[in-house]
């Protein structure tokens, strides 16, 4: 049988060369309906580029590929850092996919599933559904995904309800009475939506010790330190303002201890001030605050890829990391 040649997906498709090339190799850079008719082509025609197919035959490319959506949110630095450090000194080097939209998690995901470019993947974040899902099996590229599970893959699982559920537990003990949240809003659909999930268990575990959460006392805004800081002057500005502000980041409680200040209130006195993440920043201002794992989640999801890259019969291992609650000087 005469080998497919990128010739042949072009003529398929409908397309020039180029546009199968740009589809391989920058897939996000091509209009969703060109890009299927490429897929399908390819997929029809059992098409294996051949720099690829070379990489194949040597069982290794030597690149551990990683998606990851809010790139420059301290949190998923953390994460990448984790994943950096446990690929130091071995074999494989770091690919890092910045997606900012669903169709460039899809476009990324199906051109790997494709080209095999990587010899194994980290999802952050980013659900997707059954049909990419068959498609990376099928393609055996092994998959890790955090906060985020699937049967077929190893997963790093983080409860966000639960680590608003500790925050709520911890400031109602303290006899905080007016508990506030401050999170996201427009928060986007190709991305886990960890602000909702603590929300949700801060409410729940509020309205357990008899402290309703009003909607006023609610404030969602694009993730940020300035809306943060605009969010929390909303709420002290009310005619009963809250005594405990539960920030859904540590960055958006820097925010809300900026408009602390800026208003003269004293924290913790008149407002305790929570945050969630614990990164380095907290420790040296004093926050108190959610701990969850970052740079273990980065490190523990490339031990979990290592294992099924040297025994692929290993079965898919999902981990829930545990939350922990430190408190420091604003609660």
């Amino acid at each position: 049988m005469p080998e497919v040649t990128v010739y042949d997906v072009a003529e398929k498709a409908g397309v020039s060369i180029a546009t199968v090339s740009r589809v391989l190799n920058t897939p996000d850079k091509v209009n969703l309906h060109t890009r299927q008719r490429v897929i399908a082509a390819i997929d029809a025609l059992g098409f294996v580029p051949r720099a690829d197919a070379t990489a194949r035959a040597r069982k290794t490319n030597g690149r551990i590929g990683v998606l990851a959506p809010f790139f420059t949110y301290p949190s998923f630095v953390e994460r990448l850092r984790g994943v950096a450090s446990a690929l130091a000194g071995s074999n494989y080097e770091m690919v890092i996919y910045a997606v900012d939209t669903a169709v460039q998690r899809d476009a990324y995901l199906t051109s790997l599933a494709v080209t095999r470019r990587v010899d194994g993947l980290i999802v952050m974040a980013l659900p997707f559904d059954n049909d990419m899902a068959r498609r990376l099996l099928e393609a055996r590229i092994e998959t890790v995904v955090i906060e985020f599970t699937h049967p077929g893959f190893g997963s790093i699982e983080i409860d966000d309800a639960l680590g608003g559920c500790l925050a709520a537990q911890y400031l109602a003990q303290h006899g905080r009475m007016r508990c506030a949240y401050v999170g996201d809003s427009d928060l986007p659909d190709y991305a886990i939506h960890t602000s909702d999930h603590r929300l949700a268990g801060y409410r729940q575990a509020l309205a357990d010790t008899g402290r309703p959460l009003p909607a006023e006392y609610i404030a969602l805004a694009p993730h940020g330190l300035e809306t943060a800081r605009q969010s929390a002057h909303r709420l002290l500005s009310l005619p009963q303002p809250p005594d405990a502000i539960f920030a859904g980041s540590d960055t958006q409680a820097i925010g809300v201890l900026r408009a602390a200040r800026e208003r003269g209130v004293s924290v913790p006195d008149d407002v305790a001030v929570m945050g969630f993440d614990d990164l380095e920043v907290a420790d040296y201002i004093g926050l108190t605050t959610i701990r969850q794992p970052l740079q273990e989640s980065g490190r523990v999801a490339v031990e979990l890829l290592h294992r099924r890259l040297t025994d692929d019969s290993r079965p898919a291992q999902h981990i829930r990391l545990p939350l922990t609650l430190v408190q420091r000087e604003t609660a």
